[in-house]
């Protein structure tokens, strides 16, 4: 059994969760320059088993996509061209940089540690992952 790797994808930066080969928990991976980031999964890939790419779908309150919806498309594209074999999955993204935040503050995260943006990624892609682990059938 394989790992599954979970994108909070951004025009910036991209945060990265992981699970461990049993799929059972899911813990925060990093953070990498969203330019960095396909040949930083390709190096990863090398080194671990992964079956499944979790990619957030962000989305409005009303359902519509956001804007970075085209961005993600575009990787999306670059990275079957790369990876053709990998099974990619859109997860429902609404909010969990909100729930990282407020996982920040009830773990009693300074306020300085809580500006940076990219441990809120890794945060928010932690938590995608674990919903997913939660709710798959």
């Amino acid at each position: 059994m394989g790992r599954i790797l979970a994108l909070d994808y951004g025009t910036r930066r991209t945060g990265i969760a992981v699970t461990d080969e049993l799929q059972i928990i899911a813990s925060g991976l990093t953070t990498v320059s969203t330019d960095e980031l396909l040949s930083y999964l390709a190096n990863y890939f090398s080194e671990e088993t992964v079956e499944l790419l979790l990619v957030g779908e962000p989305k409005q309150k009303d359902g519509t996509h956001s804007a970075v919806e085209e961005e993600i498309q575009k990787f999306l594209e670059e990275f079957g061209k790369q990876f053709p074999d990998m099974e990619v999955k859109r997860v429902d993204e609404r909010f969990s940089s909100k729930m990282a935040f407020q996982t920040m503050i009830d773990g009693g995260l300074k306020k300085k540690k809580r500006k940076d943006k990219g441990l809120i990624d890794e945060i928010s892609a932690t938590i995608l992952l674990r919903d997913f682990l939660n709710y798959r059938t």
